[in-house]
């Protein structure tokens, strides 16, 4: 191990690290609101909408998340009415492809967790919510989304440091995050070893802070949870 090598790896990796920053958190948040979207259709009362979120789900959950990259990438262009509009410009673009590939995956897994969290709200609390004067908007507000979102909490929590680790993927549709800049490294050096423990080392950091401040998240929001100490300190 060349630790010199090694250092000067880092440095090189850290720069690409906001490319890598850029691709998770914009996944993130689309994907969290098209699988809040999702979640309102599977749910609903309408038919053809609940048909339309259960298709788009067992689609994006079924198939691989490579194969969507690809399909989006490569085959949004062999449509007329797509390379001829005014999204095309976008559309051609690796990172918007990226971007977009992996906020439809993530919405398709987030919905079903979300989903799950609504169905885990014990029927008491809405019925004492209705009892009081809520509904629509406001039973939302107050009771269905908050305890949902806790309830679903872990589970999410998850699927983000899965997106973390997703976001590699984009190296195979050119965009030079840090599994991207890794490759081009080995492929100038031939030093496969050190390289990819670099980057190895980054995602861990990365996913490391993540799971830190999830789980400082989902302490604050779940005051009832938290157990007492198992040697509390004697009172005097």
């Amino acid at each position: 191990m060349d630790l010199d090598f090694m250092a000067s790896t880092m440095v090189t990796l850290i720069a690409a690290l906001p490319m890598t920053l850029a691709l998770f958190s914009l996944s993130v948040v689309f994907g969290g609101l098209l699988a809040l979207l999702v979640v309102w259709m599977r749910v609903g009362g309408n038919p053809v909408a609940r048909g339309f979120a259960k298709g788009y789900i067992f689609v994006f959950r079924g198939s691989p998340l490579l194969i969507q990259m690809f399909l989006i990438f490569y085959g949004l262009g062999q449509f007329g009415f797509i390379r001829y509009s005014v999204l095309w410009p976008a559309l051609r673009e690796p990172f918007v492809c990226a971007v977009l590939s992996l906020a439809l995956c993530t919405a398709g897994y987030t919905a079903e967790i979300f989903r799950f969290g609504l169905r885990s709200i014990p029927a008491k609390e809405i019925e004492a919510a209705r009892a009081v004067g809520m509904s629509g908007f406001l039973l939302t507000r107050r009771i269905l989304a908050p305890i949902a979102f806790r309830n679903a909490l872990p589970a999410y929590s998850t699927e983000v440091m899965m997106m973390v680790k997703s976001t590699a993927l984009a190296s195979l549709v050119t965009v030079w995050e840090v599994t991207g800049v890794a490759q081009r490294l080995i492929a100038q050096t031939y030093r496969t070893m050190e390289v990819f423990l670099c980057a190895a080392a980054i995602y861990l950091i990365l996913n490391f802070l993540i799971l830190q401040v999830m789980a400082l998240l989902e302490y604050r929001l779940t005051p009832h949870r938290r157990t007492a100490p198992l040697f509390p300190v004697a009172q005097r």
